[in-house]
């Protein structure tokens, strides 16, 4: 190895474990500062784990939303073209610079309890204003451009010639996108969902505004409960120490759910396939 060829390796090298100890030296000193006691009370607060649960459960309501509207749109913006496809794909990058804060207030005013559209959801069983369906859409709102944006570039890397090569077999325009496309384009949807489910449990700002408490309604028939973000904010007004106890689990949660995901691809246990989770 040149002398130029080993010192360029070298500064890859210093740069990746640079950005790498940024992403890991909070996370230590969030566990040292909960210490034994902290951890001991994220695991065992039943207000907590009711917040967790509820935010697995909302989380999982909102991925599957993201994922049944938004690959058809990234099917749509990757394999036609049509008057305005420039402001779409404008608009569906928007939510992801929007402040978190304004999304929480934008939302509140569309879907408020004294307004139209907030009455007519309320009337439908899907009250938003401090419940469940609330929590939803601020992660949908935030998270499904993930979905749609992955999806348009999984579905333009499909090679063209096996299409051509399915229907020349005999495949329909629906059999050749549901053994050929959606086949090749799926490891990239699964890293959209990912992305877009760490998005959600990760907000915080729309929920203060939008959903700070949650009160039962179908499908949760738990408690009034919070978002696990939304809770931490609050206790750590309390208690910092059992809030980044608390902080430190739904942390350990996010990870083992990072790495179930990758240890189900790189087994060949699921159902993905081509290029997408690394």
């Amino acid at each position: 190895m040149d002398r130029s060829s080993f010192a360029g390796r070298a500064l890859s090298v210093v740069l990746s474990a640079s950005l790498l100890g940024l992403f890991v030296l909070p996370l230590v000193a969030l566990v040292f500062f909960a210490g034994p006691g902290g951890l001991a009370f994220g695991f065992e607060n039943a207000g907590f784990r009711t917040a967790l649960e509820f935010t697995l459960l909302t989380s999982a309501i909102a991925v599957g939303i993201g994922v049944v509207t938004g690959v058809p749109l990234g099917y749509l913006l990757a394999r036609y073209r049509f008057p305005g496809k420039g402001l779409v794909q404008s608009i569906v990058s928007l939510p992801v610079v929007v402040p978190h804060l304004v999304v929480g207030i934008a939302l509140l005013l569309l879907f408020a309890p004294t307004n139209p559209v907030g009455t007519y959801t309320a009337s439908l069983g899907l009250p938003i204003f401090n419940g469940i369906w609330g929590v939803v859409l601020v992660m949908v709102y935030v998270g499904a451009a993930y979905v749609v944006l992955t999806s348009e570039i999984a579905f333009r890397a499909v090679d063209p010639e096996v299409l051509e090569a399915a229907r020349s077999l005999g495949a329909n325009p629906s059999e050749a996108f549901a053994t050929v496309t959606l086949p090749a384009a799926a490891r990239g949807i699964a890293t959209g969902a990912l992305l877009m489910w760490a998005r959600g449990i990760s907000e915080v700002g729309g929920f203060l505004i939008l959903a700070a408490s949650v009160y039962p309604s179908l499908p949760w028939a738990g408690p009034v409960t919070q978002p696990a973000s939304v809770w931490i904010y609050g206790y750590w007004q309390i208690n910092p120490g059992d809030a980044a106890g608390a902080s430190a689990v739904l942390v350990l949660v996010a990870l083992l759910i990072f790495l179930g995901v990758r240890f189900f691809d790189r087994t060949g246990l699921g159902w993905l396939r081509g290029g997408g989770i690394t």
